[in-house]
């Protein structure tokens, strides 16, 4: 029996990372928002590991905040261990990763949706979406008869649509961590005209911290001084644990060879399609059978729980088979499992069937984000749902949507690619996806985007000025590095040599000291006695934009060039009807309807070619419509 439970005007199905984004976005900006869970205890959950950021992953925490979102400082809040990844290369792929107390962080992201004015919290599965004689999403219903008015829906399902856990000749239909699963809503969305698929993704096992041998493995202890992920974070962070490393071995390989044939992956028992950036381990043995080893991060739950996890290990082998291979790795001899390894799949769309906005062409008002959207992540999930929570928020006010551009940040790259070309198996961001990542750095995430969060309305007058003033602190530092000139003495030239540079003959200035690649701030401060009192963070980034100038002036030429196509808009075309347009072209960009000519530039299967024909027909039509509004 049905009955009216009342009205919003944003509906948020799912509270894992992309939901929370999206419900806090939606209400923050002022619009009555209700947050729907299969379970209040699954709030922001972290199924997959404990930990947030890593390559590129980072880079998209970072900008999450300088937008106005939440992941980086509940991430700094119940943060247990830092450390930054790729140190030994450039500062375009420097990323963030950060171990995280899973339950703290749950506890933390719970407390905060409970919190926040505009936003209801319901345990409830929702099982329809209704939409109205135009088309337009106007309702939601529950599992058990709850109908709710609401005016747009965002879907951030997870893993749990259609939901089916897979561990050798066992299956059962469950979502992550032992939660039911919601089942009837594929059938309702099929019925709005939304196709769906099958993708999987998998998990290890969790063990116990005494059955473990710590004293045969590699400590890997966090990094100090600790960057965190938000720009608000104030206060010094501190490392609370050390994580290990352990090594499979030919042992290990041979037990996983010897029961291939019970996996489901490779028996043909499951149908979706893995990630190819996160392969089982019994994958990778059969991939990359060259390899005599491979690594696996022992890694910690959280501070009040001896679980660890084991990194690198996700499977869907038979029980008896994980516990069998797991004992093979040493330091792992007398190890006991707490929760068993498993694979899961689950139902979720093709990307090309949303815009740029993330809502869906075929039905108004509803949209999609993370793990329903083909992709891999709890920092992509979230990317995406803040994006769709705003874009929700402003087709409310009849506002355009916010359409993050590729050229200024990693979260625009990941939705250009979601919509533009899709995915074939789960998405997972890697700075290599961005052909900007030298502009786009995690150290300047906030000068890309906290003032376009501002003007969403996301970012705090306060917030505001402190970042203004940081650019100003910048600006200033930048000026001074020119026109401070340090006189050659013997001590800098100790140092100069020390470093493998030339020593001085005669006076140099700061910033040409710092252009050459040997040498740092750091290095040059005790001969530098004007310098202001400035963070290490504006140093930081003041001085890579010195050192890449070059580079950076290139890559905003290449931008430039990109914005010039982006303003060529692309209406009301029939593509299988321009003259000299390839069958392939055509047939792509009909499916995808670009929304620009840069856009359609990036669609996979249509070449440079077939642009200078969209280009010569657009012309054409401009010409022929100035001489009809002559006449």
């Amino acid at each position: 029996m049905e009955y009216k439970a009342g009205s919003y005007e944003v509906a948020v199905i799912g509270a894992g990372h992309a939901g929370v984004e999206a419900a806090l976005a939606a209400a923050r900006l002022g619009h009555s928002t209700i947050l729907f869970t299969i379970s209040l205890d699954a709030i922001s959950n972290m199924p997959c590991n404990p930990s947030i950021g890593g390559t590129a992953k980072g880079h998209l925490v970072r900008e999450i905040d300088a937008l106005g979102g939440e992941m980086g400082k509940a991430a700094d809040k119940t943060l247990i261990q830092s450390r930054m990844l790729n140190r030994g290369k450039g500062p375009a792929v420097h990323s963030l990763r950060a171990q995280i107390d899973r339950a703290e962080y749950h506890l933390l992201m719970k407390q905060t949706v409970e919190r926040q004015p505009n936003l209801d919290v319901k345990q409830a599965e929702i099982t329809e979406i209704r939409t109205n004689e135009k088309g337009a999403v106007n309702e939601v219903v529950t599992a058990m008869g709850a109908v709710f008015e609401v005016k747009a829906a965002i879907l951030c399902t997870g893993t749990y649509l259609k939901g089916k856990v897979f561990v050798g000749e066992f299956s059962q239909e469950s979502g992550p961590d032992g939660m039911h699963p919601a089942n009837a809503l594929s059938a309702s969305l099929e019925k709005l005209g939304i196709p769906l698929r099958r993708f999987k993704t998998g998990t290890p096992a969790r063990v116990q911290k005494s059955s473990i041998d710590f004293s045969v493995l590699e400590e890997q202890p966090g990094d100090e001084p600790i960057t965190p992920f938000s720009f608000e974070t104030d206060t010094p962070l501190q490392n609370k644990v050390v994580c290990h490393i352990a090594y499979t071995n030919a042992k290990t390989h041979e037990v996983i060879r010897q029961n291939l044939h019970r996996s489901p992956l490779y028996g043909g028992v499951i149908e979706g399609v893995g990630p190819r950036y996160c392969p089982s381990i019994e994958d990778k043995v059969v991939r990359f059978s060259e390899k005599p080893r491979h690594q696996i991060f022992v890694e910690p739950m959280g501070l009040s729980t001896d679980e660890m996890y084991l990194q690198g290990m996700s499977s869907s082998l038979p029980e008896e088979v994980q516990l069998a291979f797991y004992r093979t790795v040493k330091g792992f001899e007398n190890l006991k499992m707490m929760r068993t390894a498993y694979a899961i799949e689950y139902d979720c769309i093709d990307p090309l069937d949303l815009k740029s906005s993330l809502e869906f062409r075929s039905v108004e008002g509803l949209y999609g984000a993370g793990q329903f959207n083909g992709t891999s992540g709890y920092e992509e999930a979230a990317a995406q749902g803040l994006v769709a929570g705003i874009n929700a928020a402003r087709k409310l006010e009849g506002k355009d949507p916010i359409v993050l551009q590729r050229s200024g940040s990693y979260i625009g790259t990941l939705i250009d690619d979601l919509v533009t070309k899709g995915c074939q198996d789960p998405y997972r961001m890697m700075t290599s996806r961005s052909e900007y990542r030298l502009i786009l750095r995690q150290d300047n995430a906030d000068e890309r985007l906290t003032p376009l969060g501002y003007e969403i309305g996301l970012i705090s007058e306060e917030r505001y000025q402190r970042f203004l003033n940081k650019m100003e602190q910048k600006k200033a530092e930048q000026k001074r590095w020119e026109q401070v000139v340090l006189p050659p003495s013997d001590q800098l030239n100790e140092v100069l040599v020390s470093r493998g540079t030339a020593p001085l003959e005669t006076g140099a200035r700061l910033a040409d000291l710092l252009r050459r690649p040997q040498l740092d701030y750091s290095d040059l401060a005790a001969f530098d006695p004007s310098a202001p009192k400035l963070s290490a963070e504006v140093r930081e980034v003041t001085q890579t934009e010195l050192k890449y100038e070059g580079y950076i002036k290139k890559q905003l030429a290449q931008v430039e060039q990109m914005h010039r196509l982006e303003t060529v808009r692309l209406e009301n075309m029939d593509y299988k009807a321009i003259r000299g347009l390839r069958l392939e072209a055509a047939e792509k960009l009909c499916r995808v309807e670009p929304e620009n000519l840069g856009q359609a530039s990036r669609i996979s299967g249509v070449s440079p070619a077939d642009i200078s024909v969209l280009m010569i027909y657009l012309e054409q039509r401009r010409h022929q419509n100035r001489e009809e509004g002559a006449q």
